[in-house]
């Protein structure tokens, strides 16, 4: 039963959904300040993105440059030119465990325990289902500035609908176009600081040298980025440059879960920057890679999924506030 587990989880974030790269900056329709603001005490700081449009899909010449795996290329296509209204606000970073940990306790509500996790095998990557572990434990230290994780979808949709409710403002999870446009900031590169793996510890918490010498993990190319971040599991939000719309770890710390319902490629992407609402409804987009995911995952327009109750040590969640 635990080696059926293994396979599931590796063909969720193995196999799945990739989406692009921009092929064409942003066209803004209007500037947004990139001033953080809080609705309530309680509330995640957020920031108003500019409006304007990019190109959603990954063009074959980056999936082969990053050494996507071949049975998962061309998910996200074909590229489709999305328009993004002004007025719409992001959280600048993941939802915190603080942030989390006060929704908790208001409402009384308390996720299940059990969380998908990574586990050093000695010389490879492993994710495996364990019992017991949570958001307040999730098998490493964290701080209330870290990321939340071991929240599925549901938990994240609840966590949204609390801020409703004490705002008065809509708040819910991005669609992958929203996020997508949000992650690349104008750029028409894998990454927003460029396609570079030696960079991005800069910029990102990601699977690096610091985590391949403290688990023994490959240090080969295609197994970690050529830089150092200093982290082995998640680090607390802000901690690294930011992207040019002012967000943090857009790319890195901890995969993000999104609106839509999943679809295999591209095909039927709404050009308003809507969600997705058919489809494979009972999982959900995932964006924007890990502290643990091999270099090929951490991309602008990569696309993964996850079961809607299935929760993740290396997946958590921000919020957009509706117009």
């Amino acid at each position: 039963m635990l080696a059926a587990k293994v396979v599931r989880i590796l063909s969720v974030l193995a196999g799945v959904l990739l989406a692009g790269l921009v092929a064409a900056a942003p066209a803004f329709a209007q500037p947004a300040s990139r001033t953080p603001f809080r609705d309530c005490p309680e509330c995640p700081e957020m920031v108003m993105l500019p409006g304007g449009s990019f190109t959603m899909g990954v063009p074959a010449l980056e999936e082969e440059r990053e050494g996507v795996p071949a049975d998962v290329r061309g998910r996200s296509t074909p590229q489709v030119r999305v328009v993004i209204a002004p007025g719409l606000a992001m959280g600048q970073r993941a939802v915190s465990r603080g942030e989390f940990a006060a929704y908790v306790a208001e409402t009384g509500f308390e996720p299940a325990t059990g969380c998908w996790t990574f586990v050093n095998n000695g010389a490879s990557y492993e994710y495996l289902e364990r019992p017991g572990i949570s958001w307040r434990d999730p098998g490493f230290p964290q701080t209330d500035d870290h990321p939340v994780v071991c929240v599925n979808w549901e938990d994240a949709n609840n966590y949204a609908a609390w801020l409703t409710r004490k705002t008065g403002r809509r708040y819910r999870l991005p669609s992958e176009a929203e996020w997508e446009y949000a992650a690349r900031a104008g750029t028409t590169t894998a990454r927003f600081w460029g396609e570079s793996v030696t960079l991005a510890c800069q910029y990102a918490n990601v699977a690096d040298l610091t985590l391949a010498d403290a688990l023994n993990l490959d240090r080969r190319p295609a197994f970690t980025f050529r830089c150092t971040d200093n982290h082995i599991y998640t680090a607390p939000g802000g901690s690294f440059r930011p992207n040019a719309f002012g967000l943090y770890d857009m790319l890195g710390n901890v995969w993000q879960w999104a609106q839509d319902c999943l679809n295999p490629t591209l095909e039927g992407q709404p050009p308003n920057g809507n969600a997705r609402q058919s489809g494979d409804c009972a999982t959900r987009a995932m964006r924007g890679g890990s502290w643990s995911h091999l270099p090929w995952y951490v991309r602008a327009g990569n696309r993964v999924r996850g079961g809607t109750t299935d929760r993740f040590a290396f997946g958590g969640f921000r919020v957009v506030r509706e117009r």
